[in-house]
């Protein structure tokens, strides 16, 4: 099989971390409390998003991959380019001399699932037009990352997003869609992302949101019922594989993506996907992925320190494994270990290993966490 080529587009920002002194056992809500002071640590500056998080994972791991990009001519702007030069990634970034770069603020208590405070910048302007397409038809395969941050992908019922995903279907290229979450009062959390999704998932193959983001826009019932059961803490500690999971799903799939991976936080990872014809319509060496399901509960971390896009370099890692070949249980377990790798450094990529070295480290005995319910 030849190696295979991927660009990764999308959201950027520039994360700026403090580093949380609490106890890992206590909980969010007695963390941040209003009128308290809380004491943290030296702030970390690191590329975020996941252009930054999923594309330097996969250049990390080895993959052939060109990251597109759009930020500011602001200070942060040239903070980005900066890092992302210092990791010899080959990248596309556009300079918007109109719009500032995003930034986000990253509250990431020990122990707990983190809380943003977020300015999506130059990220709102971004859109198709500023896309190379030469070199995207050099690629095999493409992912995009964080529409729900991006105004010009969800504005007009996501007419925008659904003209990306249809021309890279008719060029023949794979596609993957990753989300994020959006706040309620925002302009992205007033659209309709139940029929946006709708729209675009035909020309997906492999769709690879968060159990919550998924739920929060195709389920608002079932989505608040978990707020409720949760009560404030993290939701995927209530969750049911055969109640919560798997329902969601099947629902995304019957909107026609070629596969759903969802990523479960610290439970861990699930995969479903679809017949054989829809999946060897995504890419033909994806021979025995069809009508499978699975879920790989996440492996205990040597350390956690940050949760910082735990999830986007194990979507890097998922699709790596999918372009060299590898099965479905291996692709899922490398995703699964590149997050518990993740979460063991402040940033997003310095802690990740070598596939070899995860598979050492597996057959080794690496202890697994069981949380999801069946």
């Amino acid at each position: 099989m030849k190696k295979k080529k991927i660009m990764v587009a999308g959201h950027i920002s520039l994360d700026i971390t403090p580093e949380f002194r609490n106890s890992p056992t206590q909980k969010f809500s007695k963390v941040l409390q209003q009128g308290k002071l809380t004491n943290v640590g030296t702030a970390q500056m690191a590329l975020g998003g996941a252009v930054s998080n999923t594309g330097l994972a996969l250049h990390k791991l080895g993959a052939d991959v060109v990251l597109t990009a759009k930020i500011g001519t602001d200070l942060f702007g040239d903070i980005i380019s900066k890092k992302l030069e210092s990791h010899g990634c080959p990248m596309h970034l556009i300079r918007d001399e109109h719009g500032e770069t995003s930034y986000t603020i990253v509250i990431a208590p020990k122990g707990s699932d983190r809380a943003f405070l977020h300015d999506p910048g130059s990220n709102h302007t971004f859109c198709t037009e500023d896309l190379d397409w030469e070199e995207i038809k050099k690629a095999d395969y493409f992912h995009f990352g964080y529409p729900t941050l991006m105004r010009r992908f969800y504005e007009n019922e996501g007419e925008e997003l659904l003209n990306l995903y249809r021309t890279l279907k008719e060029l023949g290229i794979t596609t993957s869609l990753d989300l994020t979450a959006v706040d309620p009062e925002s302009e992205a959390g007033k659209c309709n992302w139940k029929d946006i999704l709708r729209k675009v998932l035909p020309y997906v193959d492999f769709f690879v949101p968060s159990i919550e983001e998924l739920g929060y826009m195709i389920d608002q019932k079932r989505y608040q019922k978990w707020q409720d059961l949760a009560a404030g803490e993290d939701i995927v500690s209530i969750l049911s594989l055969k109640n919560d999971v798997r329902p969601l799903a099947e629902k995304v799939l019957s909107f026609g993506c070629g596969a759903v991976l969802l990523k479960c936080g610290a439970a861990g990872m699930y995969l479903k996907t679809s017949g054989k014809e829809r999946i060897l319509q995504a890419d033909p060496d994806l021979e025995g992925w069809e009508e499978i399901e699975l879920f790989e509960d996440s492996f205990v971390p040597d350390r956690i320190l940050s949760g910082t896009g735990a999830g986007d370099t194990s979507i890097g890692a998922f699709l790596y494994a999918a372009m060299q070949g590898c099965t479905p249980k291996e692709s899922v377990e490398y995703a699964a270990a590149t997050g518990a790798c993740c979460v063991s450094t402040y940033d997003t990529i310095s802690g990740l290993k070598s596939f070899p070295e995860l598979r050492e480290k597996i057959q080794k005995g690496w202890e697994k966490q069981k949380i999801i319910k069946e």
